[in-house]
């Protein structure tokens, strides 16, 4: 099916044709002409597959078409999202292919400026999309109302099980009008019982969509695992990256720690990467992303904060450093490769440390993870090993003299001089504390 082809106002379809959409996808095929006449829906599609266009194109459509309940603390939608990155991907696409609206939309996540988003909020807009915690910030400071809010968007339902985000999630929706009373869509990868249960609870009568039940990845990912030493496998990640200069490569980790060890020891060896984890500050983590997506940086290391909600179509590779240990996960990661029609390849480390897992993973995706057999000319061995970081350490002092005096005092290797301290350590001797106890 074409987007012309369907009942979509003039302005909503200039803006699909801005984004380079002319056929639907499965998932929108199914799901458009549902939420086009006002019903509620809970779909199930694999990542990538156009989830986010779907419920963007279909609230666009509806509001123009209803009347607007007046201007008000109200947003006529809410989009929910687990984390921050998947809220700017939705509020990119969102402005892109509302481009013609005249909609306001604006984003409400941690990590950035709280009075600029506090104000933005108060103005009025027509479209909030946002994550749980700063929702519910401002909500209870009363900075905005759900009261009136005609339409409902639930992305990744899954994941906010995952994250812990359902409480949260449930307070939002019971300051909600009542479900018969707006228009609500769910999106997720997977429509687990839990998912449903909230569906039953706080929607109305939704129609359930699943697409391509019978195969969880993306078809055009070609899938390699190597059985590897866990001594070996940073060698044997050089090799592979080695071989091929030209790609985009998004590596994944199970730890913050593993990924700043992995960041320092490519960029040690002539290999340009940047680190995104769940501890980087939100414009940091921003910044990083838009040179990977520009293709400054060739390579990107990060935990599962990036397994969801990146939509960069130039991925040519994804590499699990590490196995995840959550089968959903595994489908997340290599799912940001293979994009818009585009041909990816997944490659996964099978360690020691996590190998117990691929039995999970293979059956979860109904297939078997294709061995590639390791040979000697493909591990690197000779390359060069950065310090390990040191974190949470405080600078050692540094004695120096005072001029004119024979005393010496002890200076941080900053410069600045140690304050006294009214502390045990400054007690006089004779005192219950130890004179010789070292500083901590």
């Amino acid at each position: 099916m074409r987007f012309d082809d369907l009942e979509i106002p003039a302005q909503v379809l200039k803006g699909t044709r801005d984004a380079g959409f002319t056929k639907c996808t499965p998932v929108q095929n199914l799901s458009l002409p549902i939420i086009l006449i006002g019903d509620d829906v809970a779909a199930q599609a694999q990542t990538g597959t156009g989830k986010t266009a779907a419920f963007l194109i279909g609230i666009f459509s509806r509001m123009l078409e209803k009347k607007h309940p007046g201007k008000g603390p109200s947003p006529r939608a809410l989009i929910i999202a687990p984390t921050r990155e998947l809220v700017v991907q939705i509020e990119e696409e969102a402005k892109l292919l509302g481009k013609h609206t005249g909609f306001s939309i604006v984003s409400i996540y941690g990590g950035v400026d709280y009075q600029k988003q506090m104000n933005n909020l108060r103005k009025g807009v027509d479209i909030v999309v946002g994550t749980p915690g700063r929702l519910i910030d401002y909500l209870k400071q009363k900075v905005y109302s759900l009261k009136r809010t005609q339409y409902l968007v639930i992305d990744e339902a899954d994941r906010m099980f995952d994250m812990g985000f359902i409480s949260d999630l449930r307070f939002i929706l019971r300051r909600m009008a009542p479900y018969n009373k707006r228009q609500s869509l769910l999106f997720s990868a997977t429509l687990t019982t839990r998912v449903m249960e909230l569906c039953y609870e706080h929607m109305n009568d939704p129609e359930r969509i699943t697409v391509t039940p019978d195969q969880v990845t993306v078809d055009k990912v070609e899938q390699e695992l190597y059985h590897v030493g866990s001594d070996e496998k940073i060698g044997l990640l050089l090799g592979i990256l080695n071989s091929k200069p030209k790609g985009r490569f998004l590596i994944f980790c199970n730890t913050k720690v593993m990924v700043e060890r992995i960041t320092d020891v490519l960029n040690a060896n002539g290999l340009k990467a940047a680190a995104i984890m769940g501890s980087l500050d939100q414009r940091r983590r921003l910044k990083v992303l838009s040179k990977f997506k520009e293709g400054e940086l060739p390579i990107l290391v990060a935990t599962d904060v990036a397994s969801r909600g990146l939509h960069i179509d130039e991925v040519t590779h994804v590499i699990n450093f590490d196995l995840p240990q959550d089968s959903d996960d595994y489908v997340h990661r290599i799912g940001r490769t293979a994009r818009a029609g585009a041909i990816g390849k997944a490659i996964s480390l099978a360690c020691e440390d996590y190998v117990s897992s691929l039995h999970d993973i293979e059956e979860y995706i109904k297939q078997k993870l294709p061995v590639t057999l390791i040979t000697d000319d493909m591990i690197v061995t000779d390359y060069k090993v950065p310090p390990r970081r040191k974190k949470g350490l405080r600078p050692s002092p540094v004695p120096t003299r005072k001029k004119g005096t024979g005393k010496r005092t002890a200076r941080h290797k900053s410069g600045a001089k140690r304050k006294k301290s009214s502390g045990p350590y400054n007690r006089k001797r004779g005192s219950n504390t130890s004179k010789d106890k070292p500083h901590q």
